[in-house]
């Protein structure tokens, strides 16, 4: 007789997943209606990354929607996808955003709805706990989806900088900041620096008011306060910590505030603060 309570955990799993998966489509849908009805001029504009464009933005979220899927479905095909990419491993995002670029905006902006419709249905099929190729370790189909919705948020920043839109944050963002507060030791790894002993206390204000998004032992004595909005954006580096208004407590804390990183790859240079800062 199966585990009620296992049979609980899964179903609970499952749900979670799935909105997740629903919080991903949304973050595209956003996206999306920065640049759908956008003239071709527009998608020319530079955005605050040296060299890309806005086109240059879109092409690298449907770059790597199509190697989520290729992870997804074809463990053989990404691992040559990855053999080629360790070719030329400091040029190699540059040069797919630039191939997606040079198409007309109207085409890349289909392959990129098409891309987005396919991955998603090969994530809605696939176990969150299910673990597939990456670059790197192994990842979950959860974490997946939580890496590509953290990487749509921030590209998209690009993109509304780009355009002078604001844009409103949402709830979604919970997904960015658990993985900014995941990638902690990363950001210390990747510039060959010890990571700190212990976890640090983050305690992010959301968007809506509504309860403290909490992470880490209530009692910890490096900890990290501040709008949830502020935090993901100084965790993808779209923002200099100068811009933001989050406090540091323990110097440790504080260090963490000028290398902290999201995403996979090298160290990231960040942005440069604005005129005064905050």
């Amino acid at each position: 007789m199966p585990d009620p309570s296992a049979e609980g955990q899964r179903a609970s799993g499952a749900a979670v997943f799935a909105g997740l998966l629903a919080d991903l489509r949304e973050e595209g849908r956003e996206i999306d209606s920065l640049v759908g009805e956008s003239p071709a001029p527009d998608w020319a504009r530079p955005t605050p990354a040296p060299g890309w464009t806005v086109a240059h933005q879109i092409a690298h979220l449907h770059w790597t929607d199509r190697a989520a899927l290729l992870a997804l479905t074809d463990a053989e095909g990404f691992a040559r996808m990855v053999e080629e990419a360790l070719k030329a491993p400091e040029s190699f995002v540059d040069e797919g955003a630039a191939e997606g670029a040079a198409l007309e905006p109207a085409e890349l902006l289909a392959r990129w709805r098409e891309g987005r419709a396919t991955l998603d249905a090969a994530l809605s099929a696939a176990s969150p706990d299910a673990r597939f190729p990456w670059y790197g370790p192994p990842m979950k189909a959860a974490s997946m989806a939580s890496a590509r919705l953290m990487e749509t948020w921030a590209h998209g920043q690009d993109v509304a900088d780009a355009l002078g839109v604001p844009r409103t944050p949402t709830a979604r963002l919970r997904h960015v900041a658990r993985i900014g507060v995941r990638a902690r030791d990363y950001a210390y790894a990747v510039r060959g620096l010890p990571a700190p002993e212990g976890e640090f206390r983050v305690e992010l204000t959301p968007p809506d008011g509504g309860g403290v998004w909490a992470y880490g032992p209530a009692d910890a004595p490096q900890r990290i306060t501040g709008p949830a909005l502020d935090f993901c954006l100084l965790v993808t580096q779209r923002a200099h910590r100068a811009d933001l208004a989050l406090t540091a407590t323990g110097a440790d804390a504080d260090r963490w505030l000028d290398i902290a990183q999201a995403f996979a790859g090298p160290a990231g240079q960040g942005r440069e603060p604005r005129a005064g800062g905050r």
